[in-house]
Parts: C-alpha cells; structure tokens; sequence
C-alpha cells in the first residue's frame, strides 16, 4: 500500500492547511480535499475592485470605439493603449486609496469637502450618462444576441436587463463578484479574434511608437479613445467598492498597515487596467486587419462590427466575438449601474453596498434598478444608440474634468488621506490625464456645439 496521501503532519500544498482539522475546518484523507479547499479559498476571497473595474472598462461602447479606429485608422492609433494605460490606473488608483483612507466613496468625499452642490451637480451629470450607457449597452448586447440566435433585440435587451438585475440586488456580493470575475474571461474572446485573422503584425510593432495624429478624424478618434478610457462611472464604482471593503473591516482589522493595503490596491489596479488595455488593443488590431483591410472605413455600433466580420473572417470568428460582446455588457452593465447606486446613496446618507442586503439598503438598490429600467426605457422608445454614445461621452467628458481635479487634491493632502498620500509620480500622472481629459472634453463640447 502506498504512502496515504492525508499522513499525519503533512499540508495541503494548494491551501496551507493541516490535516485533522487543526484549522477548525476538519481532517482530510485525500487529494480531493486540497482542491475543495482551493475553490473555497477563490471563492471566499475579498473581491477585487481594481480588477473588476478593468474589465468593465471594456464596454460595447469601448468595443464600438476600438473597432472604429481599427477599421478607419487600421494600426496608426495603437500605441494610444499603451500610453493612456498608467495614466487611467493612476487614476483609478487615486480614487481606490482616497475610498481606502477615508471609507467613504467619491460622492461622500465631495461633498464633505467641495459641498452639496457641487456634488449634486456632478452626481446628476454621472446619472444621465450612466443611464444612456446603459441604454446603448442594452441595445448591443441585444443586437449581438440577435445575430447569432435570430428574433427581436429589445426582447433580448429586456432579458439581459432583468438577468443583471436579479443578479445585483438578490446574490450575495461575494458570489457576484466571482461571477463578474469568470464574464470578465469574455473579454479574451478579442485575443482569440486577433490571432484567427490575417494581422501584420510588423505595421503593428511599427505603430507603438507615438506620433501625433494627422487629420481631423485622427484627432477625433485621439478624443474619443481618451473619453472611452478614462470614464467617471469608473471612478465611483472602483471607490465604491473599496469603501465598502474598507467598512467590512472591524476594530484591529480596519487598522491594516498602510504599506500592504498601498500595495494590494496599487497591485489589483494596474493589473485590471492593464487587462483592460490589453483586450483593446486586440479589438483594434482585429478591425484593422479584417473591416479596414476590407475596406469597411464605418462602424456605428459594436454588434454591427460583429456583423461585420462575419464574411470577412468566418462564422467562428463572428461567434466568438458576438459572444463577447455579449459577456462584456453584463460585465460593464452592473458597474454602471452600481456606480449610480453609490454615488446618490452617498450624497444621501443612505446606507449602501453590494454586500448588504437589499432590505437593508432600499434607496442603493433601488436607484441601482431605475438605473437599468431607464436604459431599458430609453432603447423602448427607439433612441438612436450612436447619438446616445456621444451624448453620454460629452456627459463623461463635463462630469470627468471637475472630478479628476477634486480627487487629486484630496489624494495629495495627508490631513485627508494620511499614509494613503500620493507620491509626486502618482500625482503627476493623474494631473496629466486631467490635462488630456480637459482637452478631449473641451474639443467634444465644441464638437456637439457645431453640430447641427
């Protein structure tokens, strides 16, 4: 007989623990039990918010923007991705370490410090555009479902509606996080495209250098992947979440050493930012290589670059990415949406957070469901979704600038933040997207002015 694998005195190299129950959790006998353990400590977990905010930044709007680029541009805007990427994570990072500090998310902290009316104002423009985003993501992730199962688009709008709904309010937080962590693997399904279709990846190395855009339709797509990017629906959400991690640590707990939670948030927002930026790079090179190359110079919509594909690149291909367009949007849905619950709950004083129960929090839950019923609503009465996207760009655009100013002050004062205090790198990246999103804003503004 060999050796048993549960001997006394050895562990479980996958869970640390000690046969015979010394963790209280009781004894194991064989290898089954380390993988059980494994599940259970994923799943038990604390959630990720720098992670899953990266993947919700890869919305159908995002997929639609990338795609638009890729198929006009082709490879001249890639090396944007990487360029915007320490700027946004600086950004995102900011607001997770003012949330960390203060336990209290974004909309608490201006007014506490800037004023009801300041914060009102701001709230209020984050409302409307949260709640076209979501109408506009509704109508892709329908549009995606009907083209590859045929029928009617708003009916599936409707069901993925009430499936992000049920999901949000009634799943314990713990639970849902890990189910937005396994849709976020979607987002791979633009990896897998990429590499099924014909890329020269030489213009592409070629492209990472920056250069300036030339032409008007390089400077708007320039504005346009930097309002995409940096979002402040973003900003509520990821600070949100941190303040409710924050608020879930009692006592002793609640006084981790400064250093380590620095450094779990600097670690868990770089990598989620990173993901995100990365899965954009591939939608880009994807249009590039497959709508430009073809030459399909115009997308409105991210299920019509699917559509789109489909002769170009086969059926697969298609499938694949009409799958993750369907993954992403009930991803990017609920971080809309709960970025409005705790941004009005805050301003409020109402009780909020995913890992309370609804009961308990009825005024978060509810403007988390209007929020959704809204979008819904508007795609009933037929508003046209690419007018929707831009409205809500240039909402995202007036709402983002005054944030970014507010956070990085507030992140820069110790009296606010104490340990959690940015350094001068981390303070000049952000100050630098400020700059850019200033500029995107005032030529998105200027934009929507000529208009007719």
């Amino acid at each position: 007989m060999g050796t048993p694998i549960g001997k006394p005195g050895m562990r479980c190299a996958d869970t640390g623990r000690s046969p015979s129950g010394a963790d209280g959790a009781g004894g194991w006998s064989d290898g089954g039990t380390c993988r059980r353990g494994l599940w259970r400590r994923w799943s038990g977990r604390a959630p990720a918010p720098g992670f899953l905010t990266g993947a919700a930044d890869d919305d159908p709007s995002n997929i639609a923007t990338y795609s638009q680029v890729g198929a006009e541009l082709s490879y001249s805007l890639v090396w944007t991705l990487w360029l915007f990427y320490p700027l946004v994570a600086a950004v995102q990072d900011a607001c997770a370490r003012l949330a960390r500090a203060t336990g209290e998310g974004l909309a608490a902290n201006l007014r506490r410090h800037y004023g009801m009316a300041v914060a009102c104002t701001l709230v209020l423009l984050l409302l409307i555009a949260n709640v076209i985003n979501i109408a506009a993501d509704l109508l892709a992730i329908g549009g995606a479902a009907r083209l590859l199962f045929g029928g009617r688009r708003l009916i599936y709008a409707a069901f993925f509606a009430a499936c992000v709904l049920l999901l949000e309010v009634f799943v314990p937080y713990r639970r849902y996080a890990r189910i937005l962590e396994v849709l976020s693997l979607s987002l791979l399904a633009y990896v897998a495209t990429a590499f099924a279709v014909d890329v020269d990846w030489h213009a592409v190395w070629r492209h990472l250098v920056p250069r300036w855009p030339e032409g008007a339709a390089a400077i708007t797509a320039l504005v346009a992947i930097a309002g995409t990017t940096i979002s402040p629906y973003l900003f509520f959400w990821q600070a949100g979440q941190e303040a409710e991690l924050a608020r879930d640590h009692a006592g002793a707990a609640r006084r981790l050493r400064v250093m380590s939670e620095r450094q779990r948030i600097y670690a868990d927002t770089y990598l989620g930012m990173a993901f995100s930026q990365v899965i954009g790079f591939f939608i880009m090179v994807t249009a590039a290589a497959t709508l430009g190359a073809h030459g399909i110079h115009h997308v409105d919509t991210a299920h019509e670059a699917a559509r789109a594909l489909e002769p170009l690149a086969g059926h697969l291909t298609f499938a694949v990415f009409a799958l993750g367009l369907i993954g992403t949007g009930l991803l990017s849905i609920p971080a809309l949406a709960g970025a409005s619950g705790y941004a009005v709950a805050e301003l409020c004083g109402w009780r909020s957070g995913l890992g309370v129960p609804a009961a308990r929090a009825p005024g978060f839950y509810a403007v988390i469901i209007l929020s959704v019923l809204g979008g819904l609503a508007l795609d009933v009465v037929s508003m046209d979704s690419m007018r929707a996207l831009y409205l809500s760009a240039v909402l995202n655009g007036l709402v983002a600038v005054p944030i970014l100013v507010f956070t990085a002050r507030l992140a820069e004062r110790p009296a606010v933040v104490g340990g959690f205090v940015s350094t001068p790198v981390e303070r000049t990246l952000v100050w630098v997207a400020t700059a850019i999103m200033a500029c995107a804003a005032a030529l998105l503004i200027g934009e929507s002015l000529g208009a007719p």
